[in-house]
């Protein structure tokens, strides 16, 4: 879908769709997983991966959706509030694309199963951030987050070395609830994603931030959590894409 306009934010996205096998015999309609920074599919070495994980039977069909990110640091964020920086200020629209303007025509185009449960969004880093911000503001859409190295350290303020875990966004937003049924959580670190260790307990930031924001969720009252830490894993596509399959698995298997 090149040149997909988005009335909402003045962009166009040139979509990348990949179907999966069977798809054109096939009168069933597919699950779907959106993937934010769409623009990395090479360093993922994604197509490889679906096609292997496709021919070893590891997956039900499903249909992908890469999205490229344009003005990265502001379309991607938490739809509440931008970070103290300002960044993140086109997440709330950019949430709006997603849902009420690509999904209904790709909807209209292809075959795309209609329940939440069959709905998944996930990205990387920022694009991690971003995928948890939509599927937290539109559960009766999505039903499935993956977030890889996600950047959960996004503040409403800046870094108080006094108060060093305050004013995470995504943390905040969670403690305030509610619990919204039916919402399944997939969340990936590696133990290279940085060496940041702001309260100095022996743990970087990225982990620190993934496991907090896995104890509110508990205390929330949701179950259905996969947590995967990568020993040795960096913060780059390489890791992201050789854990992809493990991901792709728990989604779709």
């Amino acid at each position: 879908m090149q040149g997909f306009v988005s009335k909402k934010m003045g962009i166009s996205f040139n979509i990348d769709v990949y179907l999966p096998p069977g798809y054109q015999r096939s009168t069933h309609r597919f699950p779907l997983l959106f993937l934010n920074d769409g623009q990395d599919a090479e360093a993922l070495q994604l197509v490889a991966r679906l096609q292997h994980s496709f021919l070893q039977s590891r997956l039900s069909p499903f249909i992908l959706i890469g999205i490229p990110a344009i003005d990265r640091m502001h379309t991607y964020g938490t739809g509440i509030q931008a970070d103290y920086k300002g960044r993140g200020s086109k997440a709330r629209p950019y949430g709006y694309f997603i849902t009420k303007e690509l999904l209904p025509a790709l909807q209209e185009r292809y075959r795309i199963s209609q329940t939440p449960q069959a709905h998944t969004i996930a990205g990387f880093s920022l694009g991690g951030l971003s995928a948890l911000d939509i599927t937290w503001n539109y559960p009766h859409i999505f039903g499935q987050v993956g977030v890889f190295s996600g950047s959960l350290w996004w503040r409403s303020e800046a870094f108080n070395p006094k108060f060093p875990d305050a004013n995470r966004i995504m943390h905040t937003l969670l403690k305030k609830g509610p619990f919204k049924p039916g919402l399944r959580f997939w969340f990936q670190t590696g133990t290279l994603d940085e060496k940041e260790d702001r309260n100095n307990n022996g743990v970087i930031d990225s982990i620190d931030d993934t496991k907090d924001l896995i104890a509110i969720l508990r205390q929330l009252g949701y179950q259905d959590i996969e947590y995967v830490e990568v020993e040795g894993g960096e913060h780059n596509p390489g890791t992201w894409g050789r854990v992809l399959p493990q991901f792709l698995r728990w989604a779709f298997s």
